[in-house]
Parts: structure tokens; C-alpha cells; sequence
């Protein structure tokens, strides 16, 4: 059955563009890659070539008044599908559903696109909203993403650990064999530990990625002592590097997530866009019609009515109805707050990793190293885990002749004030860098973000079925893998299960 979408929708009187992608405190500086407009004064969609003189209007929800609220309207406002949520898993829902023209109506409670896969602009800095790192061979988004138009730039393949002291260089061997060569002698791990990273590559390339993520699990850390690595390699390498990629620095993420993780780093780059990881979502949501997306609309509970399709509740007061489904692509705390126990558990929550991240600018020609190289902090003391320059990778994320450096903390450190940890931070760097060079670094901004990703100790299911009821259904890194893959792949398999619960397919 094929659902043909209307293209001419038609404009509200007072339809003005809404840019949503970034803020500054100089409003001249904002980029404006991806407008999107308020809801329109209606909202038509064709009903399903089965039953063509049939047209479902769909009335977009006006803005919230101030004044006391009526008592909301007996008729149900209805629209085909019903997407909660505008981060990466719920666009590619969104991005799956257009591709087989099914109308469907995005609905996104903060001010623009992305979830936590945001980025900021003050003072012609680019910030993103915490260590984020793209890596080009996720499979997934190879096949969303447009890798030119994102304008994609690299990380220096490796990185460089601070232990005893000084720096010493961690380098793949493929891409920098020389690099790789001279560290064989550091501190960094043994000799046999650098032939066990080797051949770890040749057992994650020789398997799929179903494989690995459907594999027997283990925490992270188990898989590494069984394999072999000495507890100096795991802990001035392997602690603050997959660690900093799970926020998990006692590596008790599932050993699936790491094997995948290890896949993609040996198959692609690391890497920033140009105008920051921002535009990852912009550019998923630049693909959609303008008018399926509606920004500041906040649904606050999903019920059920008598034919068990979904009623959505906004905070307006306004109910949507659903004719096909809703696909809840909200983080796991607003998943439950939406849901208030309206259906059964999804799983057994854990703890949340969380993380603050700090941002410094200081003057080009002062910056200490000049390599587009992640640091991290090998020496097991301190409160870093990982820095790096964002400016060396990517110069655009920071105006000319300013340098951006991005620190990195694992936790979310409630008891200490963000002066407090400026404080420790320039006095933990100054003794990486040199007192001389640090000082005079100015503190831009500090994001506290307490859910940066889903906890994914074992035991864990990384395929497991999107449907959580009757016409619901639920996509998010939590739902797969907490990467930007998992997320993206999770809404493509809700709108999958969706698609097969309605017998709907394209045509």
C-alpha cells in the first residue's frame, strides 16, 4: 500500500522562518544552515491510493496562550504517524517514513534539531554540547549522511598519553606506520600489548557487525585481561580512550560495543564537520518537508483509546491522534515520564554515564601543539580524562587567530562549582602544557550534561524489538548501541516494525 505525500501546503499569513541550529551572544555571528518554519495553518495529507476521495487535514497546534485554558476540544486532531522527538534516532525515523512517503508529523520539545547532538555558537566559537567525535565508517550513517557536504576533518589517527609526565604517542600503523614504530619502546603498553592490539583488529574485521553485536558479552574490562593486556596498557590507554568514548573509564560497557567500536576505528577516521557535530542533525532534518517538523512542542503523556492507537497529550493541552503509530524517540528520563507506566518496562534501568565538558580559547600563536591529536590522561591522577584542540582539527570552530581547547571530565561532579573546576582543570593542564602557556587561557563555557549516553554494562540486547505496544514504538542509542550508528539504525528499525504491524511497504 502506498501512501502519497502533498507537496503544496499551503503558508500561514504570519509563516516567518525560525533558525534553530546554534545561538551566540553576537546574533551576526549565528550560522543558518536549516530553516524551519512554524506550523502552518493546516496541515493536508492524501489518505492511502486504497481510498482517494478520502483527505485527512491534520490542523497544526497553535502556540501556547497565556491566558487560563479551555477545556480541550471533544475532536481528536489526527495525523498518520507521530515521531516524539527530533535527535538523530527520531530524524532517521522521520528520513525512513519520507523515503516511502508516509506523512508523518515530527514533534521536538526544545528549540532545534539534534538531541543531544548539538552545537553552539558564542563569540564565533563553534561548541559542541560535549565530547563528540564522528567516525566516517559507521555503516548506518554511511548511508544517511552526505560525508561531502558535512565537510568532514581529521583527527590524527591515534593519540598522544600523558604518563610520567611527558607525552607519548599511541599511533595506528596503517596510517602512521613510522609514528607507530618509534612508540614501540614508550611507556605505553609493551611490545606484546601493541601485537595483541593488532591482532584484536584482525578478529573485529573478520566478523560482521551482527555478529558482533548478537556475540556472547562480557564488561570490557574482562575482555581485555582474557585477551591478554598488561594492566599498564589498559590503564594509561585503554581506560581513558574507550572511556571516554562510553564516559565509562572502569570499562564496564558491554565487550559487544567495543568490538564494534574497534571495527569502525580500524575501517574509518575520526573526525569533526566543519560547522560543528550540529550539523549531523541539521543536515537529516534539511532532507524533510518543513512543515512534518514542529519545534517547542512538548508532549507531556501517551494513552491509549479504545481502538489502541496512541493518543499524544501536548503541554499545550492539545491530542493528536495517531492513525498508524507513534514512535517514542526520546532519551530514557523522558521516556518514562511520558509514559508514566502505561506500558510494561523496556528494561531494568542503570545509571546514566554523564560527563562535563569545559571550553578555553586562547591566541593562535600561543597554542602548545599544533597536531590535530586527541590527548589523554594516562597517569591515573587527576580530573582530566581527555583534551584536544578543537581548532587544529576543524580552524572553522573558531574565529581567525583564536585557538578552541575542549577538556573533557567523566561524571558530573554536582558537588563542585563550575569555578571550582575551572580552577582544578587550568591547574591540571598547566602541569601538561607548561604554567607559562595555560595561564592565560580564558574559560568560554562549561556544559554539565548528566545523561550523555545509556549505561551498556551487560547484560545487554542490542537488537532487541522496537514494539513496547499496541501501535508504540521506541527507537534511541539506548534501544541499540550508544553511538551515533545505534541511533540512527534504531529508527530505521522502528518505522521497520511499524511498517510491517500496518502491512504498508513501498512500492
Amino acid at each position: 500500500m502506498k501512501w502519497i505525500r502533498q507537496r503544496g501546503l499551503e503558508k500561514s499569513k504570519d509563516e516567518r522562518p525560525i533558525h534553530t541550529t546554534t545561538f551566540s551572544s553576537n546574533p551576526k555571528q549565528n550560522p543558518m544552515p536549516l530553516t524551519l518554519r512554524p506550523p502552518s495553518s493546516t496541515f493536508s495529507f492524501l489518505s492511502p491510493i486504497a481510498a482517494p476521495t478520502a483527505t485527512h487535514r491534520f490542523f497544526t497546534i497553535p502556540r501556547a496562550s497565556t491566558q487560563l485554558a479551555p477545556t480541550p476540544p471533544s475532536v481528536i486532531k489526527t495525523a498518520p504517524v507521530i515521531v516524539i522527538g527530533a535527535g538523530l534516532a527520531g530524524l532517521a525515523a522521520a528520513t525512513r517514513l519520507n523515503s516511502d512517503n508516509i506523512p508523518f508529523l515530527l514533534l521536538e520539545a526544545s528549540d532545534g534539531v539534534g538531541g543531544r547532538v548539538r552545537t553552539d555558537v558564542v563569540d564565533g566559537f563553534l561548541l559542541d554540547r560535549g565530547f563528540q567525535i564522528f567516525i566516517t565508517a559507521y555503516p548506518e550513517a554511511q548511508r544517511l549522511l552526505n560525508y561531502s557536504d558535512l565537510n568532514l576533518q581529521k583527527f590524527y589517527s591515534g593519540a598522544k598519553v600523558y604518563c610520567d609526565g611527558e607525552f607519548h604517542t599511541v599511533a595506528d600503523p596503517l596510517r602512521h606506520f613510522s609514528d607507530s614504530v618509534l612508540s614501540l619502546g614508550n611507556p605505553i603498553g609493551s611490545v606484546l600489548d601493541k601485537l595483541l592490539i593488532a591482532l584484536t583488529r584482525v578478529r573485529v574485521l573478520s566478523k560482521s557487525d551482527e555478529e558482533i553485536l548478537n556475540a556472547d558479552e562480557v564488561p570490557t574490562i574482562q575482555l581485555l585481561k582474557s585477551i591478554g593486556f598488561s594492566d599498564s596498557m589498559i590503564g594509561r590507554f585503554f581506560r581513558p580512550f574507550f572511556g571516554g568514548i562510553f564516559f565509562d573509564p572502569e570499562l564496564e560497557t558491554t565487550s559487544r560495543l567495543f568490538d564494534f567500536i574497534f571495527k569502525v576505528l580500524a575501517l574509518g577516521d575520526n573526525t569533526l564537520p566543519a560547522n560543528g557535530i550540529g550539523e549531523i542533525p541539521i543536515q537529516l532534518a534539511a532532507k524533510l518537508p518543513s512543515d512534518s517538523i514542529l519545534l517547542n512542542t512538548r508532549v507531556v503523556s501517551v494513552d491509549f483509546n479504545d481502538s489502541d492507537l496512541p493518543l499524544v497529550t501536548l503541554e499545550s493541552g492539545e491530542i493528536v491522534k495517531s492513525e498508524l503509530g507513534v514512535i517514542m524517540a526520546v532519551e530514557e528520563p523522558a521516556l518514562d515520564k511520558i509514559l508514566a507506566g502505561r506500558t510494561a518496562s523496556v528494561q531494568k534501568k542503570k545509571p546514566a554515564r554523564s560527563t562535563v565538558c569545559l571550553y578555553f580559547t586562547l591566541d593562535r600563536d600561543q597554542i602548545p601543539v599544533r597536531d590535530p591529536v586527541l590527548f589523554l590522561n594516562g597517569s591515573g591522577k587527576g580530573i582530566i580524562n581527555n583534551m584536544y584542540f578543537a581548532t587544529n582539527v576543524a580552524p572553522s570552530y573558531g574565529p581567525p587567530n583564536k585557538s578552541l581547547a575542549s577538556v573533557t571530565l567523566i561524571g558530573l561532579y554536582e558537588n563542585e562549582s563550575d569555578d571550582d573546576l575551572r580552577t582544578k582543570v587550568i591547574k591540571e593542564l598547566s602541569g601538561w602544557f607548561g604554567a607559562s602557556k595555560v595561564e592565560s587561557w580564558q574559560h568560554l563555557r562549561t556544559y554539565r550534561i548528566g545523561f550523555a549516553q545509556p549505561n551498556q554494562a551487560p547484560p545487554m540486547d542490542l537488537t532487541k524489538d522496537p514494539k513496547i505496544g499496541s501501535g508504540l514504538y521506541l527507537c534511541g542509542d539506548y534501544v541499540t548501541s550508544a553511538t551515533f550508528d545505534g541511533a540512527l539504525v534504531s529508527g530505521r528499525r522502528a518505522v521497520e516494525a511499524l511498517l510491517k504491524d500496518r502491512v504498508l511497504a513501498p512500492v
